[in-house]
């Protein structure tokens, strides 16, 4: 732990030491007491402040802290990037990492593997498991789930988000959420809203429709807001309707504190504060930045100078900004600091352990999704799974069998205790059966450019993966994309929706040479398949975590059934999406304003309503078992009201020769309405 943070340890414990010698436990002040009723607690220390200490609250303190109230005993707040895994130090005032050796965490599978599930008992798993570790590690705020939409396969963040579904996300928000804060850790819901691209994120503003606004956008984050009661919710970067959305008028107030009931604290995305007026009016609580190192002059912007500090206070103290602004936010902090800082009911928590590692493996086998399964001629059963007894030379192709998918992507990456690749799990189960051939390279992870790989090598490496796979018997391709720029990363779209690093040449390459071809795609985004129809078995293994390797080899041998289920839509070319029908102005806009022209036929209800086959459909999983659907019953034919409700039932049936998992997914249309609807959505899950 770096001096300064020592210090202020050091400072809070003797400020609680002085009030509890000074006036005995009886007489402790309210505030300080956590079995009183919160709002009380939060009038009392708002009744002591001054109003520099309640400015103070509103504004960070380093890259990963904001004030508390040493005076009296109020602790500051630290928060940690998320929601993958709880993120290693850095210094107080710098981005270097801290060197630490002792915060090398848990990756838990990104969450779009985690939205392939389709389970809200494993988002809860999920949520009690990385609170556990985020509460070891001391954090308050953990910076995640998010919930933006997935609306086209170019945004590079995607995989950090919970597919394209609005009800889909809303159900599976909420458990997370819910068990994250059991441990005394908020989380920090983002990004609140319309952050669907990383192309011009901090400036372009985007206009939709406002059914396209609350029936799409939104449904997420207020269930996130009022089922999950998330303590925090993050502001995006960009600007909605003109406006800011980490100081927006319509999202901020309108709809998240009074239309919601939010209670909670707004805290801005890293430097996405950039007014003081509409900072202080439109429901900001607390600026966080990235520009500044407050002691060095790293920029000429310090931390006095975020519009919430010393402008807000000079204008306070002129009367320009009324008392009322400040006191809400203050209070909204200061409910904030007694649900997490100053909770001593708060369990211990715990850090990489075992326990997590199964639960990593556990989600990353039922969200890996078998997306084809057959077999090269009609005489020989479907290529999965991959019995070892059958097979004496496997070959295992493609850098992403052995690249760590924890490095890059920007805010995500992470310091990891265990990561294990797909080819030390294929080994550990197979055995010296498996051979290696990297047969592309892909270059490491860069923030913000694309490191170029010489010709030379990328022949040389794919020629010998090919002339490998002439003497296979079976070939294991594990491509995808990865967490370099301008792919699965933040801060950049992608530009193409190809695979890259001449991937797709390559599968052809070994399927001239050898038809036994399984493909493994490790992204958090859907991609062209060229190669589609030549390939006998393919798998979306997504970002896996910690277990990948395990997980992936359970599922290839049959030891475990798949069972996950897309969670967005597999355009078969990239102008089959929505967003990407129409012009330029749709996606990606013309660098300053934006239009979302496909309105509510997002994903798959573009695909169904336009008649728009996709290349696999939302909600398309396999299994190595079949099952049987019966009896499925309704108890009327028609919904005569928004609260006329209908009770379905089913029957499932496993028919097959092994146990397996099987998701019920109920879709309802509107034949009747007025308005245009989209031809069925998702309303129901078991």
């Amino acid at each position: 732990m770096e001096q300064t943070q020592i210090k202020k340890r050091i400072l809070f414990l003797a400020t609680i030491a002085i009030a509890f010698f000074c006036s005995g436990y009886a007489q402790l002040p309210l505030y300080l007491d956590d079995n009183q009723p919160i709002e009380e607690r939060v009038k009392n220390a708002l009744n002591r402040m001054t109003l520099e200490e309640k400015v103070k609250l509103c504004i960070a303190q380093s890259k990963f802290s904001s004030h508390g109230v040493p005076r009296l005993g109020i602790p500051e707040l630290w928060m940690s990037d998320g929601p993958h895994g709880v993120r290693e130090e850095i210094e107080w005032n710098t981005w270097k990492r801290a060197q630490w050796t002792n915060d090398s965490c848990t990756a838990f599978p990104a969450l779009t593997c985690l939205a392939a599930t389709w389970s809200p008992e494993m988002s809860a798993i999920y949520g009690k498991a990385i609170g556990e570790e985020a509460r070891y590690r001391e954090k308050d705020v953990l910076l995640g789930p998010g919930v933006n939409i997935y609306r086209t396969p170019l945004n590079g963040r995607n995989f950090e988000y919970i597919g394209e579904d609005p009800y889909l996300a809303s159900v599976l928000v909420v458990p997370y959420i819910q068990e994250l804060q059991k441990n005394g850790v908020a989380a920090c819901v983002k990004h609140f809203a319309l952050n669907n691209q990383e192309l011009w994120r901090g400036h372009i503003d985007v206009h939709l429709s406002d059914r396209a606004l609350h029936e799409i956008y939104l449904p997420a984050f207020k269930a996130a807001a009022q089922q999950g009661g998330s303590w925090t919710i993050m502001g995006a970067y960009n600007k909605v309707r003109g406006e800011h959305a980490c100081h927006n008028d319509l999202l901020l107030n309108k709809i998240l504190k009074e239309e919601w009931g939010f209670d909670g604290a707004v805290i801005t995305d890293w430097g996405g504060a950039h007014d003081t007026d509409e900072a202080v009016f439109n429901g900001l609580d607390i600026e966080m930045g990235t520009y500044t190192d407050g002691l060095a002059r790293e920029s000429e912007f310090t931390y006095d100078d975020y519009y919430l500090a010393a402008p807000y206070l000079k204008g306070l103290k002129e009367g320009k900004y009324p008392i009322s602004t400040l006191d809400d936010k203050a209070s909204r902090i200061l409910r904030l600091i007694f649900r997490t800082a100053m909770n001593r009911h708060k369990p211990c928590g715990s850090f990489a352990s075992e326990e997590h590692f199964e639960v990593a493996r556990k989600i990353s086998e039922d969200g890996i999704v078998l997306l084809k399964n057959s077999s090269v001629s009609t005489k020989q059963p479907a290529l999965l799974p991959l019995q070892g007894e059958k097979y004496e030379r496997i070959l295992v192709v493609g850098e992403n069998a052995t690249r760590a998918q924890t490095q890059g992507g920007g805010s995500s990456e992470l310091k990891v205790k265990r990561e294990v690749s797909p080819l030390e799990g294929l080994k550990a189960r197979y055995g010296d059966k498996i051979n290696y051939a990297q047969g592309y390279k892909a270059g490491r992870p860069h923030y913000g450019r694309v490191e170029e790989i010489p010709q030379e090598i990328t022949d040389s490496l794919r020629a010998d993966a090919v002339e490998k796979a002439k003497d296979a018997e079976v070939v294991i391709f594990v491509g995808g994309l990865n967490k370099n720029h301008q792919q699965d990363a933040e801060a950049g779209d992608r530009i193409t929706y190809d695979l890259p690093f001449g991937q797709n040449e390559l599968i052809r390459e070994l399927l001239a040479v050898n038809k036994n071809v399984i493909v493994v795609l490790v992204s958090g985004n859907a991609v062209a398949m060229p190669w589609v129809q030549e390939v006998p078995a393919i798998l979306q293994a997504w970002y896996s975590g910690s277990e990948a390797g395990n997980a992936l080899a359970n599922i290839i041998s049959g030891d475990v059934t798949p069972s996950g289920k897309l969670p967005f839509s597999f355009p078969v070319k990239l102008t089959d999406n929505g967003a990407h029908t129409f012009d330029y102005m749709s996606y990606p806009g013309d660098s300053i304003r934006q239009e979302y022209k496909e309105d509510i036929l997002v994903g798959y209800r573009w695909h169904d309503t336009k008649k728009i086959p996709a290349l696999f459909p939302f909600g398309h999983g396999l299994s190595y078992t079949s099952f049987a659907y019966s009896q499925i019953t309704a108890d009327k034919k028609q919904l005569n009201s928004p609260e006329d409700k209908i009770k379905v039932s089913v029957t499932v049936t496993n028919t097959g020769p092994v146990k397996g998992k099987e998701v019920v997914q109920l879709y309802i249309g509107d034949e009747r309405s007025s308005f245009a609807r989209p031809l069925k959505e998702l309303k129901r899950l078991p």
